[in-house]
């Protein structure tokens, strides 16, 4: 095997996911995923700290969005207004991939384990938000609580766009609904 691959992030996804869904996520070895996708288990340690990660990589890219696009905020949008800028930045940066992460969702709703590394991803993103938030002088707990609600509108989301049926549904479209229908409650 070469000693440099270019696109072996990208095939080891790929061979992770298929291996995932066809075996099992807790069956499937690191040794395997490699060899599925022609390289050494060594290269894919390069790409991806543990086993679980092949499956989530990606969302420093999101959380750098997500930060950029509340920074670039018009100095006077509301908090919920800067978030919906942040999920319009998540959509954008995962939003082109619908197959790949209906599948995934299938492997992760299977595993409690990578459940749990879900919600630790997306716990992640809260804070980031949160910290942008407080950057505008949004104080705590509405940071907090603006921060949280858009991480339940990512959620409730990627859910629907996943589930959908039509081919045609787009993410940023689908949060930006599932965020107005938050905004719209009414005790």
């Amino acid at each position: 095997m070469a000693r440099w691959e270019p696109g072996a992030d990208g095939r080891l996804r790929e061979a992770a996911l298929t291996l995932f869904l066809e075996r099992g996520y807790e069956e499937t070895t690191v040794a395997e995923i490699a060899q599925r996708a022609g390289v050494t288990a060594r290269t894919y340690f390069r790409h991806f700290a543990d086993k679980r990660e092949v499956l989530f990589s990606g969302a420093e890219g999101v959380r750098a969005g997500m930060a950029e696009a509340m920074a670039g905020a018009p100095a006077d949008a509301t908090p919920v207004a800067v978030a919906g800028l942040a999920l319009d930045a998540a959509a954008e940066a995962i939003g082109h991939r619908r197959d790949f992460y209906r599948q995934r969702q299938v492997v992760v709703e299977a595993n409690v384990e990578l459940q749990e590394r879900e919600l630790m991803k997306l716990a992640g993103l809260a804070d980031v938000l949160a910290a942008g938030l407080r950057e505008r002088d949004v104080p705590d707990p509405e940071a907090r609580l603006v921060a949280e609600a858009a991480i339940t509108v990512l959620r409730v989301g990627f859910h629907r766009w996943v589930a959908s049926a039509h081919d045609t549904v787009d993410l940023g479209v689908t949060l930006r609904e599932v965020l107005g229908e938050l905004v719209g409650l009414r005790g």
